[in-house]
């Protein structure tokens, strides 16, 4: 759960007492064993960080590889149905926001209608999150029929995994957001933009859209405070259920 924040004096008091006791001309000051001992932690500490990011961006890469291979025959089928729909782009692309900030190209198999966009602020007092930071809306009358379906079972999504390959996104993170929700951010809210964003996310399985913002927040600090590659392929077990099940998916 997320712990209060600290109070700005003593927060100020353990920066000067880490950079006292850390700076480099405070190292080269220590006794040898002590420096020695000191740097051995440094080090070891970064090889184990470093390897855990190494192991879960080589697994991003081979599952997303091997994903795009395998369900061609499904984005061919999808594709189809979504051009004789109404003639429009199969793909739906939007502006993200990943890791710290950075923007990144997003698609989706498009579910919506082809002004979608525009509608959209016609309906957002409609939103099922009454923060107006993210919209979820129940029988959204912008959905075609078969973006109805694609979306309940999260077909739509699986065209991020290109994002995934080129290192955008991983296979578990935060869900990106929009730019728009991103300006409407607390201090606290932007925690999320810590890490790589992800396909699928602990708040995904656990009600996806119906879970409020304030608890998706909640659970993607959790999530970035104690994640391991144990705890993303738990996340990506609980998600096939979540995906057949349908629930909190409109």
């Amino acid at each position: 759960m997320i712990t209060g924040q600290i109070p700005s004096r003593e927060r100020i008091e353990l920066v000067e007492e880490l950079s006292r006791l850390y700076s480099t001309d405070s190292i080269r000051a220590m006794p040898l064993l002590r420096r020695c001992r000191l740097l051995h932690k440094r080090y070891a500490w970064v090889t184990v960080v470093g390897g855990a990011s190494l192991l879960k961006r080589l697994i991003d890469f081979l599952v997303s590889v091997t994903m795009l291979v395998a369900l061609l025959p499904l984005f061919a089928a999808v594709a189809v149905m979504i051009k004789v729909t109404d003639g429009g782009p199969i793909l739906f692309w939007q502006v993200r926001v990943g890791k710290w900030g950075r923007e990144f190209p997003f698609p989706k198999f498009r579910s919506m209608v082809t002004n979608a966009e525009k509608l959209k602020d016609d309906l957002l007092g409609q939103s099922q999150h009454a923060d107006a930071k993210t919209f979820k809306m129940k029988n959204d009358p912008r959905i075609t029929w078969i973006g109805r379906i694609i979306r309940k079972y999260s077909i739509d999504e699986l065209p991020q995994l290109w994002c995934v390959l080129r290192g955008h996104m991983s296979l578990v993170g935060p869900r990106p957001p929009v730019p728009r929700e991103v300006a409407l951010y607390t201090l606290s809210d932007r925690r999320r933009l810590d890490v790589t964003p992800g396909l699928t996310c602990i708040w995904q399985v656990s009600g996806r859209g119906d879970i409020p913002f304030p608890q998706q927040v909640e659970l993607d600090v959790e999530y970035i405070q104690s994640h391991s590659v144990v705890t993303d392929l738990k996340i990506l077990m609980r998600t096939v259920p979540a995906v057949l099940f349908g629930k909190g998916a409109y």
